[in-house]
């Protein structure tokens, strides 16, 4: 692989796009410090794989830098920290590369005060995690996004869609999961009964087809926190998700995983 095969962002927030095109559907959200392969680059676009889930798309060419082998080795090879809270400031010496950053985000070479991207050194006071490793840390991370906007292709407190949603809260956990839902449904340990459930599984359901379309996490007392229109809790049944304020079930439950111990 040569030497400008790889990128990262630099930005909070950058559009994934299924194209090469600004008019083209989002379908994902590239944040501060992830990397990614280059694909193929062409005059204003670059189709991109994002390293932490394979997930392809095409981003503007202004809105990530290159990365040198040696870079991205001293990345792969540091501690992973994340921002833990909902938006924190990134602090360059050049005011005018300061950035915001959202929940979420990876903070690459951090040393317990500063990140560091290229020769641009962020100054980072906010909250962050590297992984807590229990299931009410997870749990009480699922709340920080309630009622955040559904977002189709969304992956942050200002927007995010289901599976956007249970892989941001996980990633706050330790945990890596793909980034569909359909995807995210094949691994784990299948449970039989909600009963079996604890806080923190998730819970898969289909369309009329049969195809995986919609994730949520199982809280207690048979309730369920989703993004569905927003960030949400619901009741929880062998049925599905029933939504109290419609009267009705919304979403058709296919099956249970539990992804973590």
């Amino acid at each position: 692989m040569g030497d400008n095969d790889r990128g990262i962002a630099f930005l909070g927030i950058s559009p994934v796009r299924a194209e090469a095109s600004d008019r083209a559907e989002m379908v994902n959200v590239v944040l501060f410090g992830e990397t990614f392969e280059i694909l193929e680059q062409q005059a204003k676009w670059s189709r991109i794989r994002l390293h932490h889930d394979l997930y392809e798309g095409w981003i503007d060419n202004l809105q990530y830098q290159g990365l040198s082998n040696e870079e991205f080795s001293r990345i792969q090879s540091s501690n992973r920290h994340i921002c833990s809270e909902t938006v924190q400031l990134l602090q360059a010496e050049d005011a005018a590369k300061s950035t915001l950053i959202p929940q979420g985000s990876l903070l690459p070479l951090f040393d317990g005060k500063t990140t560091v991207i290229g020769d641009q050194i962020f100054k980072f006071e906010g909250e962050q995690t590297t992984g807590t490793g229990s299931r009410e840390a997870l749990v009480h991370t699922a709340f920080s996004y309630l009622n955040a906007p559904y977002m189709w292709g969304g992956r942050t407190p200002f927007g995010v869609d289901c599976s956007g949603f249970t892989q941001m809260v996980y990633r706050q956990y330790g945990a890596s999961i793909p980034r569909d839902a359909s995807q995210q449904a094949k691994l784990g340990e299948t449970l039989s009964f909600l009963e079996e459930c604890l806080p923190g599984d998730l819970a898969f359901f289909d369309n009329t087809e049969g195809a995986i379309t919609h994730v949520g996490i199982v809280l207690e007392d048979g309730k369920i926190i989703h993004a569905s229109g927003r960030v949400r809790v619901d009741g929880l049944d062998q049925s599905g998700i029933y939504n109290s304020e419609l009267g009705r079930h919304t979403h058709k439950l296919r099956v249970l995983k539990r992804m973590i111990l």
